[in-house]
């Protein structure tokens, strides 16, 4: 599904050219959940920008599903995003003045679907907040207002979902919660994630744990279903 051959970031620190990540191969098969665990600094939202096709790397060639996403122009790398790739933020980035359920909806509806409010409203039901789905992020709790962004990202039905440090702005409760909701996710689509996170016990719940340290990797772990 995702194929990673010699991949480096490097940016220009002042005038000195500063290493990101280092020069990394990677295969993520079809289904498979990849956490990547790492301090601040380490090289991860680094790692999962080069995924999304957000950053462009300095070295190397990034495939997704067989399509070289390095050589695609902005259009067609929108393209790819919105047909194969769903991104979950820290932050949430919902549309303050959009409903749960708008917010959910509006990516459907620039996507062309046709059913895009009762879709929506599936998803919103899905990650349990069909009680909800009129309020706006203002009346949200953090924990909600990310199970709103999860549904949207799963919106187009995408075969990678992409997450950057989801529970990052919860508490240890809620943010297992979000967890919860993205194995059941995974477990009933079968879908590829990626799942950034500097939480040790969080990245245990992945099939694979990939650490990094200084823009490289540290360690590689399977983990065995329990």
């Amino acid at each position: 599904m995702i194929q990673l051959r010699h991949v480096s970031r490097t940016v220009m620190s002042g005038s000195s050219p500063l290493t990101i990540l280092q020069p990394l191969d990677l295969d993520i098969p079809s289904g498979q959940f990849l956490a990547v665990l790492g301090p601040s600094g380490s090289g991860k939202s680094t790692l999962l920008g080069l995924l999304a096709g957000l950053d462009a790397p300095t070295t190397g060639s990034i495939l997704i599903d067989g399509v070289e996403i390095t050589t695609l122009g902005e259009d067609a790398l929108a393209r790819l995003r919105s047909e194969k790739i769903g991104f979950v933020f820290q932050s949430f980035h919902l549309i303050p003045s959009l409903t749960a359920l708008e917010n959910v909806s509006v990516a459907l509806e620039i996507a062309g679907a046709s059913n895009a409010r009762a879709r929506a409203s599936a998803l919103i039901g899905d990650v349990g907040l069909a009680g909800r789905a009129h309020h706006y992020p203002s009346q949200l709790s953090g924990g909600e207002q990310q199970r709103v962004a999860l549904a949207r990202a799963l919106a187009n039905n995408p075969s990678i979902l992409l997450a950057d440090e989801p529970t990052g702005n919860l508490d240890s409760q809620t943010g297992r919660q979000i967890m919860t909701i993205v194995q059941q996710v995974h477990a009933a689509r079968g879908m590829t994630i990626v799942l950034v996170t500097h939480d040790a016990e969080l990245a245990a719940l992945a099939d694979v744990e990939l650490r990094l340290r200084d823009g490289a990797v540290d360690q590689a772990i399977a983990h065995t279903p329990a």
